[in-house]
C-alpha cells in the first residue's frame, strides 16, 4: 500500500496540472472523477436484506441449513489499471458490515480520468497492511476490536460470518465463519512461542474491464454461498467453530473466496 499510495500521490499531482489544461484542439479541460462502489450480498443469487438475518433459512453444499446473524468483512486497496499499465490506488480501506448497512457505499479517495479501466481490489489486508500494528485505531475499536490477537499471528481479521445452523442430529448449533491469516503452531492451544509460520491468505478480486464515466457506481456482489462451496464443500457439523488457529480452515477459505465476488450492475448515472 505505501508503494501504491505514491504512485497514487504522483498520479493525482499529475492530474491537478493536467486539469489545468484544455485539450488541444482547445476543447474543455481534461476531465478527472471519483468512482463510487456499492457492496450487496446475496445467498445462491437471492438477495440478502436486513430483515432476513435471524429470521431467513439458506441450504449451503452440504445440506446444512443455516441462519446469518452477522456478516461483517474489510476490503482494501481498490484499484483501477488503465489500459496503458498506470495504476490508481488510493490505499485506503473499507469495513462493510452488511447486516446493519454500515459502508455498503465507499468511495475511494482518488480522483482519475474518465476511460476504460481493469478494477481490483483486495480480500482483507495483505501482510504489508496488515503488519501496521496499531495502525488503524477505527479498526481497533470497531465490532468488538477487529485486531487478532498477537498469539494467532496479529494484524486483523478479514471476515466474520456467524450464525446458526441444524447440524447432523438435529440440534441448533451457532457457527463462527471468521477468516484471518493462517497461522500454524508447535502445540495447541496457541500461546507464547508457539506460533511456528503465517500464511497471507488475503485475496485480489479482479472486477475486469469497466467503463468510468462522470458519475460512475460500481456494484461488487458477494455470494455468500460460495464461501461454503468451491472448491471445497464446507462441513458446518466438523468446522463450525474456534476456526481462527485452525491452520487447514483457513487455507480453505481462502480458496473457496475467490468465486465468491463479482462485478453487478454499473451505473452511469
Amino acid at each position: 500500500m505505501k508503494l501504491l499510495k505514491k504512485i497514487a500521490l504522483f498520479s493525482m499531482t499529475a492530474l491537478v496540472f493536467a486539469s489545468c489544461k484544455s485539450d488541444d484542439d482547445g476543447g474543455d479541460p481534461v476531465a478527472n472523477t471519483t468512482v463510487d462502489f456499492t457492496f450487496t450480498q446475496n445467498f445462491n443469487g437471492a438477495a440478502i436484506a436486513n430483515s432476513d438475518y435471524e429470521t431467513t433459512n439458506y441450504t449451503n453444499e452440504n445440506g446444512e441449513v443455516l441462519t446469518l446473524s452477522k456478516l461483517v468483512y474489510l476490503v482494501s486497496d481498490v484499484t483501477f489499471t488503465a489500459a496503458d499499465g498506470t495504476v490508481y490506488d488510493a490505499g485506503d480501506y473499507n469495513l462493510i458490515d452488511a447486516r446493519n448497512g454500515t459502508n455498503v457505499n465507499f468511495t475511494p479517495g482518488i480522483e482519475i480520468p474518465q476511460g476504460d479501466y481493469t478494477v481490483s481490489f483486495t480480500f482483507g489486508f495483505d501482510d504489508e497492511d496488515n503488519d501496521l500494528a496499531g495502525g488503524y485505531q477505527d479498526l481497533n475499536s470497531s465490532d468488538g476490536s477487529w485486531a487478532v490477537p498477537d498469539p494467532l499471528g496479529g494484524g486483523y481479521h478479514f471476515m466474520r460470518m456467524e450464525g446458526m445452523y441444524t447440524n447432523s442430529i438435529g440440534s441448533i448449533e451457532s457457527f463462527q465463519y471468521h477468516t484471518i491469516r493462517a497461522n500454524s503452531h508447535t502445540t495447541l492451544p496457541p500461546g507464547p512461542g508457539t506460533l511456528d509460520e503465517l500464511i497471507d491468505t488475503s485475496f485480489v478480486v479482479n472486477l475486469g474491464t469497466v467503463t468510468i464515466g462522470a458519475d460512475t457506481d460500481i456494484e461488487v456482489q458477494m455470494d455468500v454461498a460460495e464461501w461454503f462451496k468451491n472448491p471445497n464443500q464446507w462441513d458446518l457439523n466438523t468446522w463450525f467453530t474456534v476456526l481462527m488457529p485452525n491452520f487447514d480452515a483457513q487455507m480453505d477459505m481462502n480458496e473457496n473466496g475467490a468465486g465468491v465476488f463479482s462485478l453487478g450492475t454499473v451505473n452511469q448515472n
